[in-house]
């Protein structure tokens, strides 16, 4: 299955447990979409792991850590004075917001497996 927002990247410990994190940043039109891959990845952890969500070293199977943060730019117009010797600055008028979405999941080597079998990875 190939992710149209999420590129994981991947650790593995000497004992065969995982972690898979991916970062997306998007424009708010395109936000239900990235997280409509999120509940694709989620629901198929939870549908082929089911009861089994705890930290690993509480002996769970899998786990996962969700953040989002949503961030406005503001561009300036930025000038050098050689005369003078410093900056001049102004600001703009402010972009529209970008929603950044971080996804970590962990998980035993039997999980892991599972996961880059699924999604190709």
């Amino acid at each position: 299955m190939t992710m149209q927002y999420l590129d994981f990247d991947s650790s593995e410990d000497a004992h065969g447990h995982g972690s898979f994190e991916a970062m997306a940043s998007v424009p708010a039109a395109r936000l239900a979409a990235l997280q409509a891959e999120i509940a694709l990845v989620l629901d198929w952890a939870y549908a082929n792991f089911p009861g089994q969500r705890a930290p690993l070293e509480e002996g769970g199977e899998w786990d996962y850590l969700l953040e989002a943060q949503q961030d406005w730019s503001v561009p300036q117009d930025l000038a050098y004075d050689e005369t003078q010797c410093r900056f001049s600055s102004r600001p703009g008028e402010p972009g529209p917001a970008r929603h950044t979405l971080t996804l970590a999941l962990s998980g035993s080597p039997q999980f892991c497996k599972a996961f880059r079998l699924k999604f190709e990875f």
